[in-house]
């Protein structure tokens, strides 16, 4: 998963010198920071609590009003405490490496509609491994800010799942 990541990260960079370069004019890439908030749904919010998020996202501009996107970040879910019968037990909290790809479509003026998919890298002692992410949303971007509300679930041993806020800005 390690070369995945750095593969990621040199195509990212990539794309970065050479839209900057020769596109800079037309404005038709952008990159940014962003911060998310993930409230958890179904057996996940049984089992973790509110999640927060940090990452950089890029975006291509392809036809008028499609987009390509994509985006790396990392997720915490903290771990709630379960009482099972008189046994309480503490689960693991999730720290997870969402990489995210996908298309959006401005809708109209500043209202657009984004799906995306990827893979979600699951770290520490929750289930550890790599687990594939479907993740739709919809949202605000006028001028840099970028506001999303969004439902995002994770697939790996079962569904991981909540729904999220996030906010960018792209440069």
């Amino acid at each position: 998963m390690k070369k995945v990541f750095q593969a990621l990260a040199a195509f990212l960079l990539i794309i970065c010198v050479s839209a900057q370069s020769s596109q800079a004019q037309l404005k038709r890439f952008s990159i940014g920071p962003f911060v998310e908030a993930g409230f958890p749904t179904g057996d996940f919010s049984n089992t973790h609590k509110t999640g927060y998020g940090i990452g950089l996202g890029a975006d291509i501009k392809l036809v008028a009003g499609l987009t390509a996107v994509g985006s790396i970040g990392f997720m915490y879910f903290g771990g709630k405490t379960i009482n099972n019968g008189g046994n309480p037990y503490d689960v693991p909290s999730a720290k997870v490496i969402p990489i995210r790809l996908g298309l959006r479509y401005k809708l109209f003026s500043i209202l657009y509609a984004k799906v995306e998919g990827g893979t979600a890298q699951f770290t520490g002692d929750y289930n550890n491994g790599v687990g594939a992410l479907v993740a739709p949303g919809i949202g605000i971007r006028l001028l840099g800010l970028d506001v999303e509300g969004k439902y995002e679930a994770w697939f790996k041993d079962g569904t991981q799942a909540f729904w999220g806020l996030k906010a960018g800005y792209n440069f």
